[in-house]
């Protein structure tokens, strides 16, 4: 299934997507898209009961936002450095486990919500991933079969990051992590029936209509079974909890100088195979706003 929010921002509605492009209203059937209904197995057979049924609503895509696919996220768990080509690319050496970050839930946007360039910022930078969502809670997971289980489908996510703040002020990955609008979420919450092999999808993320990404998750250096049960040694993972998988090389911190950092007025395109695809504006944050 494919799974998504619609809306205005604070006030979408649970919607599905079907095969042949028709978008219909779930509201009837479930609340919401969130950690209740995805660890609910009875609810979300219901709404797979209606998948080509013709019962739902049809609604009009036209002029609808779609938000981010999941509501009233508890937590984002960042893995840094998991691609062989982007270690390669910044010299930097594989590492023995994952890395991970956290990033703040309000910075979840939609997929074509604008992005906002922090203020003061020179680098800010782009990155396609796959991301995970949690589907039933996790804890001191012993086999990859466990975590797999513990998944209730994937999306795509535009891990935007502050360089400089990241890097050169100091402290943990944080600070560069968590400005405002920077985690674009969506389109689609993706079941995992429909994607059999998380290892073998394409990434890619354009600039301007120039193409700056193409990765594979083949080239992941833990895979996402690995990645789940890994945090889930040193955090239980929640229903409706969202782990950003890492992304292949290509972006601006990566390549040669003057690096081709983000500028209020640019577009970003990005796409995970058979997750859809985001499109976001950037503008200039102003303080006090």
């Amino acid at each position: 299934m494919k799974l998504l929010r619609v809306g205005p921002a604070g006030g979408e509605r649970p919607a599905l997507l079907e095969d042949d492009g028709t978008l219909r209203d779930l509201s009837s059937v479930v609340p919401d898209v969130d950690g209740r209904l995805l660890a609910d197995r009875a609810a979300l057979e219901r709404v797979r009961a209606s998948v080509g049924a013709r019962i739902l609503p049809v609604l009009d895509p036209v002029g609808l936002r779609t938000g981010p696919p999941v509501a009233r996220i508890g937590k984002i768990v960042g893995v840094g450095v998991n691609y062989r080509d982007l270690a390669a690319e910044t010299r930097v050496p594989i590492p023995a486990e994952p890395v991970l970050f956290l990033k703040a839930p309000d910075t979840v946007v939609g997929p074509d919500d604008t992005v906002l360039v922090p203020y003061g910022s020179e680098k800010t930078d782009w990155e396609v991933e796959l991301a995970v969502v949690i589907g039933r809670t996790a804890r001191l997971l012993d086999t990859d079969e466990e975590a797999l289980a513990a998944v209730a489908g994937y999306t795509v996510v535009h891990d935007v990051t502050e360089r400089a703040f990241q890097f050169e002020r100091g402290g943990s990955w944080d600070k560069g992590k968590n400005c405002e609008t920077f985690t674009p979420l969506g389109p689609w919450l993706v079941t995992p029936d429909e994607i059999p092999d998380p290892q073998a999808l394409s990434l890619r993320l354009w600039v301007n209509d120039t193409l700056m990404q193409d990765g594979t998750t083949a080239d992941q250096i833990f895979p996402v079974a690995h990645v789940v049960r890994y945090v889930s040694r040193f955090m239980t993972l929640y229903p409706g909890d969202v782990i950003t998988t890492g992304t292949p090389a290509g972006s601006a911190v990566g390549r040669p100088e003057p690096k081709p950092f983000l500028r209020a007025g640019d577009v970003v395109e990005l796409e995970v195979e058979g997750l859809g695809r985001q499109r976001q504006e950037l503008k200039d944050a102003r303080p006090g706003e």
